[in-house]
């Protein structure tokens, strides 16, 4: 069935772990006739958690798609994870999703992987709104929540609803804007609800907050504010003018329920029909074409085909697929398309829509769907086009992994078996990367945390067949500098009867608040054609892969050329890769080169009777408190940790609380390593202290 762009919304849901993102999306398909039996996450049997892995650790590791269809609208949902360590599905699926449903934890709040995945939302202008879940949690408070999305986020939250009581209280939901309040059967799993008058008690409560809606929307419009100060400002236009404020990014309409107990989530289907746009509603997506200039494709089927492949999985069935948001033209199973990444044309094979692991054949993909599609070639943040109508569009960007670990094949007939998966694997994740550890020789597997890891070796035994050793998970180190190096180097020699001649001067020196490794290329004195200041680019770039220290990747540091000399005969390529290499290399190690480590942000919860306890075990791993709050009945600790104290937490916490705490963290930065520590390190990578690697 062909529905009209203007009635398809592609919503994802976000938030933090445990939050209750999966149970409001089983709610959503439960509601809408998509499923006939509501799946449990506790018991395993969710839609959307379809992976063994899932199932079995009751989280989200990757993020599913589905669609559903209420009130003659399709809705396109992509379930997101909640952990940091599987952050880039929430990233990739952003990139290509007009809207988003943010779940809060009543009593949690906004917690660090919230601020995340808004701040996500933020770099992509995605609409949103909000639902405040678990109203029925002993500590639920509305109204809290409420300031936190003001005071953390910097949001403008807009509640539509009230909670009808709170905790074991907690009976119902009252809609704001027809004022009346929502009993909800559970008979019926709370398909069914009652419309009643708004408790005497939050009368007044209610008309408040309904005041402030109206005078929120009327801001929006001249006439609209007009028609406020006349008393004729209609439910309709204050829902027009809601839709309005929340795609421009005015505020955040919030609604309230209690997903679990199924109350309040067919207002949260209405609200992502009424109030997030439609493909139509947004801008046309602008591209670079193959000559740089500006490409601009209207979100149409009548323009030319135009897609980006935000997800690669491998299929049980149908092999490897590619997750594909059309944001122009239409294109046809069989029909050839281009890859303006790769330079070639490839079929288009095998078009379904997922619905978690389950498929549906379609015939036809068109401006505003997600869909799969059977891609050799492809990979996660290509542009697809149409034959003879290129465009670039911007691709994804996903964050470096921070730990590491060593792994091999238990037999070494299943080496070959074992790159294979791993191919397949990074394929599927940007996040999981491998290498050859140049010293030892080992295999190592790089990742965004312990569980990104063991997920990982649990998925090559069981899906990909390969039984694998692996080592203990290390930190992933980087390399800086905390001075100011200045190098030169030559090259000259004669390879195979021919001259070769480069001459590069540069500086190294630290910069403060940057990741990664700056190249200014502006030269003082000298001047190259431009292929070999190229060269010297690349020899640059070639030797931050290994530092001068310890062999981890260089981070941190801004690289100026300063100087370089030309040959009239001998110049060449490979002349000037090298001697910038070497210069980089000699540079570094008069610049007193230094480790730099990984630092989490941590987000403790702990009865209140531990503080002391816990605070202290922090202080004892090299971190810092940052912030102490009363959350409900339990203390909620900030703190900056560095990964490599955080080795086996979960045991350590659980002990010093008798088991009534848990934590979450989440990459923060690179910071330098203090000398004593770094020296230990630096013993224990078999390197003896003031010996710098050649």
């Amino acid at each position: 069935m062909r529905v009209d762009p203007s009635r398809i919304r592609n919503i994802g849901i976000m938030a933090h772990i445990d939050a209750g993102k999966t149970t409001v999306t089983e709610r959503i398909l439960y509601y809408s006739g998509r499923v006939h039996r509501m799946g449990d996450v506790d018991h395993g049997t969710t839609v959307m958690d379809w992976m063994p892995q899932e199932r079995e650790r009751g989280i989200t590791i990757t993020s599913a798609a589905t669609t559903c269809f209420w009130n003659d609208h399709q809705i396109n949902i992509i379930d997101t994870p909640g952990h940091v360590d599987f952050t880039v599905e929430v990233e990739r699926s952003l990139r290509v999703l007009d809207g988003a449903v943010a779940v809060f934890c009543a009593v949690g709040g906004v917690e660090p992987q919230s601020e995340t995945v808004w701040h996500q939302a933020n770099r992509y202008n995605v609409p949103r709104i909000a639902f405040i879940n678990k109203m029925d949690r002993q500590g639920a408070d509305f109204n809290r929540v409420i300031k936190m999305l003001r005071e953390r986020l910097g949001a403008i939250p807009l509640p539509v609803n009230l909670p009808i009581g709170s905790g074991s209280e907690f009976k119902g939901v009252i809609d704001l804007l027809s004022e009346k309040a929502m009993y909800f059967d559970p008979k019926s799993l709370g398909a069914e609800f009652e419309l009643k008058d708004i408790p005497g008690g939050m009368t007044e409560e209610a008309s408040t907050a309904r005041e402030i809606i109206w005078e929120t929307v009327a801001e929006l419009d001249e006439s609209a504010m007009e028609q406020f100060f006349n008393n004729e400002l209609s439910v309709n236009e204050v829902i027009r003018l809601i839709r309005k404020g929340t795609i421009e990014g005015k505020f955040i309409p919030v609604l309230c329920g209690a997903a679990l107990r199924n109350i309040g989530v067919q207002g949260l289907i209405d609200s992502i029909i009424n109030w997030l746009p439609a493909p139509t509603d947004l801008p046309a997506v602008i591209g670079t074409g193959f000559n740089g200039k500006e490409v601009i494709r209207k979100r149409t089927a009548s323009e030319p085909f135009t897609g980006l492949v935000f997800k690669i999985v491998s299929d049980t069935h149908l092999g490897r697929l590619a997750y594909i948001r059309v944001y122009s033209g239409r294109a046809t199973d069989g029909q050839t398309i281009f890859n303006s990444r790769t330079g070639k044309k490839e079929r288009l094979t095998r078009l379904v829509r997922m619905h978690a692991d389950k498929r549906e054949r379609l015939e036809e993909i068109s401006a505003g769907d997600i869909a799969a599609a059977g891609l050799r070639m492809a990979a996660t943040g290509d542009t697809l086009t149409a034959v003879g109508y290129p465009v670039i569009l911007e691709t994804i960007n996903f964050p470096d992994p921070v730990m590491q670990m060593a792994i091999e094949p238990l037999s070494t007939k299943d080496e070959k078996l074992l790159e294979e998966a791993l191919e397949s694997l990074s394929g599927e994740d940007p996040t999981l990367q491998t290498s050859i550890d140049e010293e030892t020789g080992q295999m190592l597997i790089k990742g965004m945390g312990e569980l990104h890891l063991e997920i990982i070796t649990d998925r090559l035994r069981r899906e990909k067949k390969v039984a694998v050793r692996t080592g203990k998970p290390q930190v992933s180190y980087r390399e800086s500098v905390a001075g100011v190096g200045i190098a030169e180097s030559i090259f000259l020699k004669s390879i195979q009867g021919r001259g070769h001649f480069g001459h590069v001067k540069l500086a190294v020196r630290q910069v403060y608040g940057k990741t990664g490794v700056t190249i200014i290329k502006e030269l003082v004195k000298g001047s190259l054609p431009n292929q070999f200041i190229d060269a010297v680019i690349s020899g640059v770039r070639g030797a931050i892969g290994a530092g001068v220290l310890a062999g981890f990747p260089v981070d941190g540091v801004e690289v100026e050329l300063l100087e370089t000399r030309n040959h009239e005969t001998d110049a060449s390529e490979l002349a000037y890769a090298a001697a910038a290499s070497k210069a980089f290399r000699k540079a570094m190690r008069s610049a007193n080169p230094i480790l730099k480590e990984p630092v989490m942000e941590v987000n403790i919860l702990c009865p209140a009777i531990c503080v002391g306890d816990v605070i202290g075990d922090v202080n004892s791993k090299r971190g810092k408190v940052i912030s102490l709050e009363l959350k409900g009945d339990t203390q909620e600790i900030k703190a900056r940790v560095p990964l490599s104290e955080l080795f086996g937490y979960t045991t350590a916490l659980r002990s010093l609380t008798q088991g009534r705490a848990g934590y979450t963290m989440q990459f923060l930065e690179y910071n330098a390593i203090p000398s004593n520590i770094s020296e230990v390190l630096l013993n224990r990578f078999g390197i003896a202290p003031g010996i710098i690697r050649a």
